[in-house]
């Protein structure tokens, strides 16, 4: 209720609008356990308890971007579970990727509800495939092809079609593509026509890969994960003797994502109900951005029209990002076209204001990686984890200048996309190590003397590789020790919420992780291409790369592809919870014709910018200018055989990785061996100080002036104040620090 105006505002009540209602990702990573069902709907507020507490009947759930729909979801079944209404074993919650499924059996399992299946569409088809596979078919089950690339490859060559790295890429997509739409090898030149599909080579050409390497399966008995799905739909369409045997088992679905359903997948889920209706979705149409995997919110678009009795919530309060983040979210979508567009949710923020987005422009590449590391370094400095920021990017080949641009900066990053934690080697060695140190218990010489759990672990890691400082460098020493670092924090925040906590405690804490795919924070800044950022969220995100060509990217030519871009760019912004930046590049290379623009779905929301036609003169009202005292360069050239260079490590170099180098070794190793002093003084990784690359520019060019340090790439203003000097001297053939003494 409104104030008198003039009047202060009563204190807030502590209810779910004040405080009540906790983002997930700020949370303890080990509440306490709701003691009762209704304990279990605490904290959610009005439309999230509406979806936890409808628990017959269809159930739509319609969720923007930030707003608790796993929350709802998970609350919803563990609700239902803990009042006696579901049995555990009744229920399957069905996500698409390993990730999310994990994320919900860890939820499910903290909310007391820790019987529920959980899992992608692939993992439950193929957990009935195996299990019926015997009875409904007989024999032994085919083979499942864990990497269909190279068999692709073989029928092409078969075919005798030649197609190189990124076409052979691009076809076993188009394969994906056709089976997921149930589209068979002779139909597929028709429906890539129909479904005006820019195809990578002649439909033709693909149809006839697409059926040699069908053909290749059958020969070999092996399945490939889009035959997982199609194989449990046949046996469940043919078995009605098994398919009442999948039904009385599992009796409510809820299906999260729901946006991103296949027809493939839709048509499993419609096996698996059968004749019932007790089925909860979840998705949000502005976050449609797999249709090139078949992936359409026509599902979700259409429930009500299938489901004319179903229970519909929407949930709009963004409890992730700021207004001014909120406001830009719900301007990109107000732009939108075509049926998602139509139904679109517009986001009410929940959080306090905070930081207006930046709209930075850039001369060029380097000099948009360079401003993003420099201000990604002050948001570090000025206290948030680098494991709290994000750069986004439209496609991966985007990140090499960024991984560079961070290293030089002395930032660590982590490259999205990587292996599963729990399925990396060092974390499975580490695990071995910590169970057995568990099983001998006080037996165990390495625990002599250690008393609290998280020394324990220290311990038995230290045995692995874990040290207290982290190593220098940025590759896979370092990834290794990020990694058991990661199980560090673990144990000091499982022993903070269990003081009593024992090493055996913390085994069955990871085991149970490792099979929920629940895995730990691993610090440091992550890059990641856009699609991969679906899902996550950070307290700062920097979009980088906004240009026309890049976002839309260049190939998407249909009204409907250039709006999936669009909801591509809003899933970025909608990761950001404090602080977004949002920057471009004029040319791609110093010096290079300034040609770019900036993208199409900022105008009229970035600052000085017209909603429609061309673009307006760029600075004005507010883009600030990115690169700060960045003089403009022509472009760089080897300085050995005069080819334009393009790559970061090469411009760095000022010469092709292929040209002979006339660097001064002894000058190098003197150079390294003052970088790891350096180093070890500060605290921080060698790369920190300066990266291998510029120390083998610096041993090469030999400079004798602080100008002539300074135009070496890696050299920026902040590590030639700093470092400049002994370096200098150390070119120069005399010890740091002797200038000083003397003066």
């Amino acid at each position: 209720m409104r104030q008198p105006c003039g009047q202060p505002p009563h204190p807030p009540p502590a209810t779910w609008q004040h405080g009540g209602v906790t983002a997930a990702t700020h949370s303890s990573p080990f509440p306490q356990v709701p003691e009762s069902a209704d304990a279990v709907l605490d904290g959610l507020d009005p439309e999230q308890r509406e979806v936890a507490t409808a628990l017959h009947g269809p159930v739509c759930v319609l969720a923007g971007a930030g707003t608790g729909k796993t929350r709802a979801i998970t609350h919803r079944i563990a609700y239902g579970v803990r009042a006696g209404i579901l049995q555990p074993a009744s229920v399957l919650a069905v996500t698409f990727t390993n990730r999310a499924a994990g994320e919900m059996r860890g939820r499910l399992r903290q909310l007391g509800a820790g019987g529920v299946q959980a899992r992608t569409f692939h993992s439950a088809a193929l957990r009935q495939l195996q299990y019926f596979w015997p009875k409904a078919v007989g024999g032994e089950m085919p083979r499942l092809l864990e990497r269909k690339i190279q068999l692709v490859a073989e029928a092409a060559a078969r075919c005798r079609i030649r197609l190189d790295r990124n076409e052979l890429r691009d076809v076993t997509g188009e394969i994906e593509w056709a089976k997921v739409t149930q589209t068979v090898p002779a139909d597929y030149p028709a429906a890539v026509a129909k479904s005006l599909r820019d195809a990578p080579r002649d439909p033709a050409e693909i149809s006839q890969v697409y059926a040699m390497y069908e053909q290749l399966k059958r020969d070999r008995s092996v399945i490939d994960f889009e035959d997982v799905l199609l194989l449990t739909v046949g046996i469940l369409q043919d078995r009605h003797d098994i398919a009442d045997h999948v039904r009385r088992q599992y009796q409510h679905f809820v299906v999260d994502e729901y946006q991103d359903v296949s027809p493939l997948q839709q048509r499993l889920l419609d096996l698996w109900l059968g004749d019932r209706e007790s089925l909860c979705v979840v998705g949000d149409a502005s976050q449609t951005i797999y249709s090139f995997t078949g992936a359409t919110p026509d599902h979700l678009l259409n429930f009500r029209t299938r489901h004319p009795g179903a229970t519909v919530v929407k949930l709009v309060r963004d409890y992730r990002s700021t207004p001014q983040v909120v406001h830009l979210a719900n301007g990109l979508l107000g732009q939108a076209r075509g049926r998602a567009a139509e139904h679109r949710l517009e986001l009410i923020s929940q959080r306090e204001p905070g930081p207006e987005p930046s709209y930075v422009e850039y001369a060029d590449e380097p000099a948009e990686a360079e401003g993003t590391a420099r201000r990604i370094r002050e948001l570090i400095d000025a206290g948030v984890p680098a494991g709290e920021i994000a750069v986004l990017y439209r496609i991966n080949a985007q990140s090499e200048v960024y991984e560079q641009a961070l290293a030089d900066a002395g930032v660590p990053y982590q490259l999205r996309g990587a292996e599963r934690f729990f399925e990396r080697q060092e974390v499975r060695e580490a695990g071995i190590a910590l169970r057995g140190a568990a099983r001998a218990g006080g037996n165990d010489a390495l625990l002599d003397d250690v008393e609290d759990l998280p020394s324990q672990v220290r311990a038995v890691l230290s045995t692995k590789g874990w040290t207290t400082e982290p190593p220098a460098g940025s590759g896979a020493v370092r990834d290794r020790w990020e990694s058991l670092a990661a199980l560090v924090r673990l144990a000091e925040d499982f022993v903070r919420a269990r003081p009593q906590a024992t090493l055996a405690d913390l085994v069955a804490e990871l085991d149970e992780r490792a099979a929920a795919q629940h895995a730990p924070t691993v610090q440091g800044v992550t890059l990641a291409s856009l699609h991969s950022a679906k899902g996550l969220e950070w307290d700062a995100v920097f979009l980088v790369g906004l240009t026309e060509g890049m976002m839309p990217i260049t190939y998407a030519k249909t009204d409907e592809q250039v709006e999936e871009e669009r909801r591509l760019l809003y899933v970025g912004v909608t990761r950001a919870r404090l602080h977004l930046s949002l920057s471009w590049a004029l040319s791609r290379a110093p010096g290079g014709r300034a040609s770019r623009r900036p993208t199409r779905f900022l105008n009229g929301l970035r600052p000085g910018s017209a909603a429609a036609g061309p673009r307006t003169a760029g600075g004005a009202g507010g883009v600030e200018r990115g690169g700060g005292r960045r003089k403009r360069r022509g472009p760089v050239l080897c300085r050995v055989c005069g080819k334009t260079l393009t790559d970061a490590g090469e411009m760095k170099l000022m010469r092709c990785e292929d040209c002979p180098s006339d660097m001064d070794e002894a000058l190098y190793e003197r150079l390294r061996e003052w970088r790891s002093g350096q180093a070890k003084e500060l605290g921080q990784p060698a790369y920190c100080v300066f990266t291998d690359k510029t120390l083998m520019a610096i041993a090469e060019a030999v400079p004798g002036t602080e100008a002539e340090l300074a135009g070496i790439s890696g050299v920026g203003g902040r590590k030639l104040d700093r470092f400049g000097a002994d370096v200098l001297a150390i070119c120069a053939g005399e010890e740091p620090g002797e200038a000083d003494e003397e003066d």
